[in-house]
């Protein structure tokens, strides 16, 4: 018998179709979003997606009860044009920069010595966790009895909003430092200020860093808090202003700014973060 010739051997390789070729990109494209690849993308579909609903939304609803974000747009520039969103917002960042410098100078400084010295952690850690479990709110009253009205009372109560989240995580990292790092330095001759400032500080700032970080968030709240209840005036003072005069679409834009304030400032701190602490990136899991 004579072998039949493999006709498939010589066939030419078949060519993907153009569906085919066009689905490729596609599925490529969706396989890395499921992989996180294009996260900025994503975050603007969102955002993008959510504007586009509130906007839906809100159009169909009375403007004393819910604004739009094409309405709140259009009240920044009147806002802009009096010079009453300047002068609020000036007023509130002093306060707020007074109070967190406060925070983050006394809490950094407290943390490192309490999680250094026994002597004083047993020295201050019952006062420190009782006025950590204080609402700040309930010290309102006191405080303005204490400090009156003006800015010392609206910069005590951002000082509280932030200064424990700080002196807690910079305790945290301090006891977190590896004892053999310290008996290695111990054991070579180094002294308590080296030993303090080459392996306990660095080892402690991602820790700090981590507790600005969170202080930010809560100080914006305190300011917000302080000027609802203390001095009438800032952001909190627009917000209290605004609401009774039912100018929503104003309204939204203090709230915003407010928002856009507190990342602003803890994704600040997170860039710190990076430039201080380098390592601590390839460390993630991912």
């Amino acid at each position: 018998m004579t072998a039949q010739p493999d006709m498939t051997a010589s066939r030419p390789p078949s060519r993907p179709t153009a569906n085919a070729a066009r689905r490729r990109p596609r599925a490529g494209l969706w396989r890395d979003i499921r992989a996180g690849r294009h996260g900025s993308l994503v975050r603007f579909a969102s955002v993008a997606l959510t504007l586009l609903a509130w906007e839906w939304h809100g159009r169909g609803v009375d403007p004393v009860f819910l604004s739009y974000p094409t309405a709140i747009l259009g009240a920044v520039p009147a806002m802009l044009a009096t010079g009453e969103l300047q002068r609020a917002f000036v007023s509130s960042i002093l306060g707020l920069a007074i109070g967190l410098a406060a925070a983050i100078g006394l809490g950094t400084l407290l943390g490192l010595l309490m999680g250094r010295y026994r002597l004083v952690d047993q020295l201050l850690d019952v006062q420190i966790n009782a006025l950590y479990a204080t609402p700040n709110v309930a010290l309102i009253p006191l405080l303005i009895l204490w400090f009156g009205l003006g800015l010392l009372s609206k910069v005590v109560i951002i000082f509280l909003a932030g200064f424990f989240p700080i002196i807690v995580n910079t305790y945290s990292g301090v006891r977190n430092v590896s004892r053999g790092l310290v008996e290695v330095a111990l054991a070579e001759g180094a002294s308590e200020a080296q030993i303090f400032t080459k392996i306990v500080i660095p080892a402690a700032l991602p820790f700090i860093t981590t507790g600005v970080r969170l202080a930010m968030g809560r100080a914006v709240v305190g300011m917000v808090v302080a000027e609802l209840f203390t001095a009438v005036s800032g952001l909190g003072g627009a917000i209290i202003t605004y609401g009774n005069a039912f100018k929503t679409d104003k309204l939204f834009v203090i709230i915003i700014l407010l928002a856009l304030l507190g990342l602003f400032l803890t994704e600040s701190v997170r860039h710190l973060e990076r430039w201080l602490a380098p390592w601590k990136e390839t460390e993630r899991a991912n």
